[in-house]
């Protein structure tokens, strides 16, 4: 019979009490989540739900925020996936500076962006937009440059996030394989990077899908025009209609888990 060298450690009563901590800590706050969940599910009876899937507005609403946040996606990609790769590779001045302003607005209160938006707007250069057909205020186009400023952020950190996770070496052998720097990039890093692009373009797509402070600001919400699904909340909750205005919020809620779950699966295939 093998006997085994290592014994396993003693777990004391310290050791105990330090895994009930922090597994009431994890459990009390999932657990207030879900409940939060369960009653906003349970305040809304089926008419609710109904009233809410046969509104001309609300499904107006459901339109321009599905196309100007998928719009506001590829916007972002497209942004995010150079940016994500230069922030990775490349060493400059104010690197370290330029890399925390790629941040500013995860951190900010999105309602200073739309604040910010309207000022611009007013300065010479906004108006000389505006007057040339540029047109960004009260307008469906300032909705996606919004969500654009809101959201980017995300996808840019995701993207560099994934870069990161590469071997440059990778690249370098490519190179003095007679690769150019764009084969290199489309054939090495684009590749590996994919589903960590993928899961960028999610997040940032829920968060686009989910801002309101900003829109209030800079776009307002004007029925069939400038509403989306966070102000459709607001204006049927400000009229009275709370159970119409939960059973959107419950739809917003569904959306966003199956995003996070989307980006937890691709992120366990990333990792494999």
């Amino acid at each position: 019979m093998i006997q085994r060298s290592r014994k396993m450690p003693v777990r004391g009563f310290k050791s105990h009490l330090f895994s009930i901590w922090v597994m009431f800590a994890l459990f009390l706050f999932v657990g207030f989540a879900v409940l939060l969940i369960i009653l906003d599910i349970a305040y809304v009876d089926r008419e609710a739900f109904h009233e809410a899937l046969s509104s001309p507005e609300i499904w107006a609403s459901a339109k321009l925020s599905v196309i100007s946040s998928v719009t506001t996606v590829v916007i972002c990609m497209f942004f995010a996936i150079p940016m994500g790769y230069a922030l990775s590779r490349y060493r400059f001045p104010a690197h370290t500076l330029v890399d925390s302003i790629v941040d500013i607005p995860i951190i900010f209160p999105p309602l200073i962006i739309g604040l910010s938006l309207l000022i611009f707007f007013q300065t010479g250069f906004g108006n000389w937009l505006e007057k040339h057909g540029i047109e960004f205020v009260y307008q469906p186009a300032g909705i996606v440059l919004c969500q654009f400023l809101t959201a980017a952020s995300f996808g840019i950190r995701t993207v560099n996030t994934a870069f990161d996770r590469i071997d440059p070496r990778l690249e370098h052998v490519a190179l003095t394989l007679g690769c150019t720097q764009w084969g290199a990039f489309f054939r090495i890093a684009l590749p590996m990077a994919r589903n960590g692009i993928v899961a960028g373009a999610i997040l940032t797509w829920a968060r686009a899908f989910g801002i309101f402070g900003p829109l209030m600001v800079f776009v307002g919400a004007v029925r069939m025009r400038t509403e989306v699904l966070p102000t459709t909340i607001y204006l049927e909750q400000s009229i009275g209609h709370i159970e119409v205005a939960l059973a959107v919020a419950v739809m917003m809620i569904a959306i966003a888990i199956a995003a996070l779950v989307s980006i937890r699966l691709l992120g366990l295939r990333y990792e494999s």
